[in-house]
């Protein structure tokens, strides 16, 4: 059955009409959820590939900073909230992060090489391939952080303390009972 020229037409518009307002509601839709995210990013800091050797950001709010591959030796963050904080390839011997709170960081590739990191939360850090060398963990909690195993067979010959924020022990915030047995 042929459909008459008028009704061929009527619908042929409001297909097209269909897919414009589809279009204008997809692009409206990106631009309202883009904002924040903009937003969001304008505001974080941003110290990635920078020279931060002996700076001082103790008791300062770092929330989601980027500070990858940044040299940072001596660097004071004690007492700072780094949250979902990136450092990857952060190269921080002789740190200190004292109290700092690094909760769902990123820290892959990191070196930590005498690092104090007394009663530091990593929780749910990942800190694959980090490198812990001689870095005070006493009291530092690491519970669900993701670390090489290599390296929590280190960290556990030396865990030991509480942390006085989390209540956990070092050695249980790294299963170091686990690593002991295997």
């Amino acid at each position: 059955m042929v459909l008459p020229f008028p009704t061929i037409i009527k619908s042929i518009w409001l297909r097209l009409f269909t897919v414009i307002l589809t279009v204008i509601l997809a692009f409206l839709w990106v631009m309202l959820t883009a904002t924040p995210v903009a937003v969001a990013q304008e505001k974080t800091v941003n110290y990635t590939k920078t020279k931060l050797e002996n700076r001082d950001f103790s008791n300062t709010d770092l929330e989601g900073a980027v500070f990858a591959a940044a040299e940072m030796k001596g660097i004071n963050f004690q007492n700072s909230n780094l949250n979902l904080a990136i450092f990857t390839q952060g190269i921080m011997p002789e740190a200190n992060l004292e109290g700092a709170t690094l909760a769902g960081a990123l820290m892959d590739s990191a070196i930590l090489h005498k690092a104090n990191l007394k009663n530091a939360i990593f929780t749910s850090a990942i800190m694959v391939d980090a490198s812990f060398k001689d870095a005070d963990i006493t009291g530092a909690d690491f519970t669900d952080a993701i670390i090489d195993r290599y390296e929590v067979k280190r960290l556990c010959q030396r865990a030991e303390g509480v942390n006085p924020v989390t209540k956990v022990s070092t050695r249980e915030s790294l299963d170091c009972d686990y690593f002991t047995r295997h």
